[in-house]
């Protein structure tokens, strides 16, 4: 029996470096885990990795700074948007209180039942706070945000989609929706996976007006959202049966360093990650896991060209 346990990560291309630094660290306190590069092409590009206190998979927010490139995307309709995270309930006030601070805006609403505190990177990737009972997973305390605050991982994918339908039959058909899809407004939403909790929804914003949203690496984009398949044999048997449905826009096994990687688009435009983390990877397989995310880590392939990575690549200091 094939299956997806939930959520593993997200990835987004961003601006420069050093504001997503200090973005995701100084003002939403998230534990700085990993600085590496991008493992596909010839342009050296940092791959930034942030979670809640323990990095577990559901917690991770990964990105690329393609601003040094000068390469810019389009946020629009047919693609990934939202970037869902969850947070204790009675905390969206303190929240907004902070934004003020930094000079970020915040607005509040309730959709499905649930408050929200919507704002942006500053690349302008969108951001949703979303309250949850019960979250068990740990929140990390950094740069003065206090445990009742602080973000538990990811709660969802947000989609905006020309045609839900088409979504939603592909997650009932092959993509492990479970349970009801509920409706509101513009919006519809399911969960995926056969562990009923946190970190694995599916939001659809229904969009016909927006321009068609780039699927290219490009600033100011969601790249793609990570399921979290449990082995490689699960993965292998998912990636089968998915082809087997007719989706067959999907890519090879990609060896990640700390997990192991099949990509997919699914119709509603949203890249789709079927991720691993294999026995020999794991966030503390190249560090201690008291010293995540302080030095700059390059796969063994690439090790041999660190000197020139590193001069071509932005100066970044230390986000403590």
């Amino acid at each position: 029996m094939t299956y997806v346990t939930g959520s593993h990560h997200v990835t987004l291309s961003v601006g420069h470096a050093q504001e997503d630094v200090d973005f995701h660290t100084r003002v939403l306190g998230m534990r700085f885990i990993k600085k590496t590069v991008l493992y596909d092409g010839h342009e050296p590009v940092y791959h930034l990795y942030y979670s809640n206190a323990n990095g577990d998979p559901s917690s991770v927010v990964t990105t690329f700074p393609w601003a040094q490139a000068g390469l810019y995307g389009i946020r629009g309709t047919n693609q990934a948007r939202e970037v869902m995270l969850s947070v204790p309930v009675d905390s969206l006030d303190w929240w907004a209180k902070r934004f003020a601070q930094h000079d970020i805006e915040a607005t509040a609403d309730a959709v499905f039942g649930q408050r929200r505190l919507n704002f942006a990177h500053p690349s302008g990737i969108e951001y949703v706070f979303v309250e949850n009972h019960g979250d068990p997973r740990e929140g990390f305390t950094g740069n003065g945000v206090p445990s009742e605050y602080a973000i538990h991982g990811i709660h969802g994918i947000g989609i905006h989609v020309y045609d839900h339908d088409r979504m939603v039959d592909f997650g009932k058909e092959v993509f492990f929706a479970t349970g009801d899809v509920f409706e509101e407004g513009d919006r519809a939403r399911f969960q995926v996976g056969e562990n009923i909790g946190f970190g694995n929804w599916v939001e659809l914003t229904g969009d016909r007006q927006g321009p068609q949203g780039t699927w290219r690496y490009g600033a100011g984009a969601y790249h793609h959202f990570a399921w979290n398949l449990d082995t490689l044999e699960n993965q292998s048997e998912v990636k089968f049966d998915i082809e087997g449905a007719g989706y067959t826009d999907i890519s090879e096994l990609k060896d990640r360093t700390y997990f192991k990687s099949h990509y997919v688009r699914t119709p509603g435009g949203a890249l789709f990650e079927l991720a691993v983390t294999h026995n020999e990877g794991g966030w503390d397989c190249d560090e201690s896991p008291e010293e995540l995310g302080r030095a700059f880590m390059l796969p063994p392939q690439f090790e041999h060209e660190r000197e020139s990575i590193m001069s071509r690549l932005e100066p970044l200091r230390d986000e403590d």
